[in-house]
């Protein structure tokens, strides 16, 4: 089962809706060839039949592919397709303008035929058209454009007023709820996309930012030692030149400045290096909840942690967050932490939208964990659970988890 429904699951949910809206647009070339066979049935096999049915079949074969490279141009994926589109839009006109001629002169027979063939040609084309339009005021006029004018020529034609109306009447309503379908689609779908690049800048931004400030903060602790550092040492050159004896003072004041140096970006690294579990449920809650995921927090603690037992979990949450966000389509998460008061502590991230096989060789990230966690006599268990959702479950045993005051 887990085969056949693959091929949906492991997509993006950007994905997932060009999926929909490409087949959304097959299915109006199979109701529109429906629509053009029914309404020819009624003429029977004859010459007009014969006569129509090949260009009939090349102009709903031509709007199936405006509308998907109409889809891949909103995409930026390739150019506007333009000729292609004067070519429909050109064979509809011819179309619909012989079917009204061979109505007018009794050629089609059967009243229905005209009607069916007109509207329903116009009307679909007029649907892929709008796809290649930039303008949300140009695909507005296409439904009334269309109408007047299958109106206009029923008149020229030779068709009384009323049957005339008839005509522009049926255009115009089901142009207009075509043009609305393919309107709102392209609009749907490119707006998705730049929901999804706009999250994965988002990403970028978040890290690119945590760089900036890992290297303000080294520079802070740096620059000044550094330029001392590079001045005492010019002074203590200049001293041994003259073979003073401060030279050797000064030496051991640069000794001095290097080795507090080296303690303080030490500890600019453990703080960075170092995450808060309070901090990183928070954010882990906050992060999924602004992704449009159903995030909750289970916290069921009967004991304090301690700081390296805090900084491990942390590091967890922070992991699990990120795959959540970057692989598979979840839709719900749950973060539970147990520690009870006596036993092995336990975290565990499920999450739906997993993919039953993961893309690509596995990360680092996870390597990573189980080394942390390892210092701490712990295991990390992460992997898919079934019905497309995945666990990642970290336990650290309770001699670990315990506070200070419950050691002691």
């Amino acid at each position: 089962m887990s085969k056949l429904t693959g091929w949906w699951k492991n997509r993006s949910s950007a994905a997932k809706v060009e999926l929909y809206t490409r087949w959304s647009f097959h299915f109006f070339v199979l109701l529109e060839s429906c629509a053009v066979f029914f309404g020819l049935v009624p003429q029977g096999p004859d010459l007009v039949t014969g006569a129509l049915l090949l260009p009939l079949c090349a102009q709903i074969a031509l709007c199936g592919v405006v509308s998907s490279k109409a889809l891949d141009w909103v995409l930026g994926r390739r150019e506007r397709p333009v000729r292609l589109a004067a070519a429909l839009l050109a064979l509809t006109a011819v179309l619909s303008v012989a079917v009204l001629v061979l109505r007018s002169f009794g050629a089609v027979s059967h009243a229905g035929v005209a009607p069916t063939l007109a509207v329903n040609t116009v009307a679909f084309a007029a649907g892929s058209l709008t796809l290649v339009l930039t303008r949300v005021r140009h695909m507005l006029c296409v439904a009334p454009a269309a109408g007047a004018a299958a109106a206009a020529v029923a008149l020229a034609v030779g068709h009384p007023a009323g049957e005339a109306a008839g005509y522009g009447v049926g255009v115009l309503l089901t142009c207009g709820l075509l043009v609305l379908a393919c309107g709102f689609s392209a609009w749907l779908l490119k707006t998705v996309y730049e929901l999804d690049r706009a999250r994965e800048l988002q990403a970028q931004l978040a890290v690119a930012e945590e760089r900036l400030r890992f290297g303000r903060d080294l520079h802070d602790v740096m620059g000044r030692n550094l330029a001392v550092i590079a001045l005492k040492s010019e002074l203590a050159v200049q001293l041994a030149r003259r073979e003073r004896p401060e030279a050797v003072d000064q030496m051991i004041e640069v000794q001095r400045i290097a080795r507090e140096s080296q303690r303080e970006v030490r500890d600019v690294v453990r703080g960075y290096r170092e995450a808060d579990l309070t901090v990183e449920l928070e954010g882990a809650r906050g992060v999924l909840s602004a992704a449009g995921m159903d995030c909750r927090v289970e916290v069921r603690a009967g004991r304090a942690l301690r700081p390296e037992v805090q900084s491990a979990l942390g590091w967890v949450v922070r992991e699990a967050t990120t795959n959540v966000l970057r692989h598979g389509d979840a839709r719900s998460c749950v973060i539970s932490l147990t520690a009870p008061e006596s036993g092995a502590l336990t975290l565990v991230v499920e999450n739906d939208g997993a993919p039953e096989v993961l893309a690509g060789p596995p990360g680092s990230g996870l390597a990573g964990l189980r080394e942390r966690l390892a210092a701490l006599d712990g295991a990390l268990e992460a992997g898919p659970v079934g019905d497309g959702r995945f666990r990642l479950t970290a336990r650290i045993p309770g001699g670990q988890g315990r506070g200070p005051e419950a050691r002691a």
